[in-house]
């Protein structure tokens, strides 16, 4: 029924890494490591943690694909994936004893799939895209949404299980698990009207626009829970994703499934981000956005809150009411001085995405600038549980050393700087 396929080849290639992602997760680093992400999520941090994201510059930092099949280069990339940090970068991301697949799950609002069109550039890769949108009018348009769907195909993950087994199981373990649990409702808005669209309907549809937000949180809702009495959580709270760039790991929520029983989303970590609304005052994401956001966060044990957009306008009357709010971003955008004052002696963790221009877009390093920029940091959030994510790199301009030297830098200053 299903077409997985891998040459003999390709299977004795993947079995050698699966070795080396095995070797890798069993060695004193990684317990070391891991014991510091727990502290660190909750709220008892021993140092900065620190992690680049790579999937904006895998293109840069892997080896050339030379595998036959699309199965094959799918398998090889998501190995790579859990150990290249490790070997090329050094920072604190751990190598999980498994390969980590999740359960073939769908979520389609309003029933609609939204067409993009895509740029590329003159080597065939994408460098940008736009949204076919559905919604000229909202008041028009909103009674013509259909119902919202959602599903999974526990058959096919299943099946793809064991396929993987059958490669390197007696090797590395194969696990079903999940990520945290997301959510962006203003991301969705954004992809069915359009950013202009939606900051006009905000002023001349105030009730529709309301009955809209309603709608999209409702409907989130309904998938998690959906999730929920399907068995279909699966714990978060050590080596799964949390979004933009973290890690689950906490013993505040449940390691595993209990017996004869399931989760519930009060037993996961949760994400929501907002990069959308930089556009409107923070009265009016009080009024039009939080409270939507609120009724989907309130589901979480735990989340995390936060992208590109500066959270300092928002803090004290909305984010900072979330009980449940153990991260949130401080991005480029963000007042890191007033955030680090607003955090300070609490447990929310201070997660901060530095500019990627010094990674990313200079043409040479700019070491001294990089290590100004952290200083910043590192004094900005004293007194914080301090988190550094690198995200937003999409060229290492032919300078592969520097996501490990940027890495390098921070260990230096935290040891000048942090004490």
């Amino acid at each position: 029924m299903y077409n997985f396929y891998v040459t003999p080849e390709e299977r004795k290639c993947l079995r050698e890494l699966a070795k080396k992602q095995l070797e890798y997760s069993q060695l004193p680093i990684m317990e070391e490591r891991k014991q510091l992400w727990y502290k660190h999520n909750e709220g008892n941090s021993v140092r900065p943690m620190i992690h680049v994201e790579i999937w904006t510059f895998e293109h840069d930092i892997l080896p050339e694909f030379k595998y036959e099949t699309e199965t094959g280069r799918a398998i090889e990339l998501e190995l790579y994936r859990n150990f290249t940090n490790y070997e090329k970068i050094d920072d604190d991301r751990i190598v999980p004893p498994y390969l980590p697949i999740q359960w073939d799950t769908y979520f389609k609002l309003f029933g609609v799939t939204i067409e993009k069109e895509h740029a590329v550039n003159s080597t065939g890769q994408n460098v940008g895209h736009r949204f076919k949108y559905i919604i000229n009018d909202l008041e028009e348009d909103f009674p013509k949404l259909g119902p919202t769907e959602y599903g999974a195909d526990k058959e096919k993950t299943l099946a793809w299980k064991e396929f993987l087994e059958n490669i390197f199981g007696d090797i590395l373990p194969v696990k079903i698990t999940n990520n945290c649990l997301g959510a962006v409702p203003t991301q969705e808005v954004i992809h069915l009207m359009g950013m202009e669209n939606m900051l006009f309907a905000m002023y001349d549809y105030p009730d529709t626009f309301h009955a809209f937000m309603k709608r999209i949180s409702d409907d989130y809702i309904g998938y998690f829970k959906w999730l929920e009495s399907e068995g279909l959580l699966l714990p978060t709270a050590s080596y799964e994703m949390l979004g933009q760039g973290s890690f689950c790991f906490t013993h505040e929520l449940p390691q595993e499934v209990p017996a004869g029983g399931k989760l519930t989303t009060k037993d996961l970590w949760g994400f929501m981000d907002s990069q959308e609304t930089v556009g409107i005052s923070p009265a009016m994401y009080e009024e039009f956005i939080f409270p939507y956001y609120k009724r989907v966060s309130d589901l979480f044990g735990l989340f995390s809150y936060g992208c590109c957009e500066p959270v300092d306008p928002i803090w004290d009357n909305c984010l900072s009411k979330c009980e449940n709010l153990r991260k949130v971003s401080i991005s480029p955008w963000c007042n890191e001085e007033l955030m680090g004052e607003k955090l300070r002696g609490t447990k929310v963790i201070y997660h901060r995405k530095p500019s990627p221009n010094f990674i990313g877009v200079d043409e040479v390093f700019d070491e001294e600038g990089w290590r100004q920029h952290i200083i910043k940091t590192l004094k900005a959030a004293r007194g914080c549980n301090l988190e550094i994510s690198q995200r937003d790199v999409y060229s290492l301009k032919g300078d592969l050393e520097r996501p490990r030297k940027a890495v390098k830098i921070i260990r230096e200053l935290i040891e000048e700087y942090w004490q």
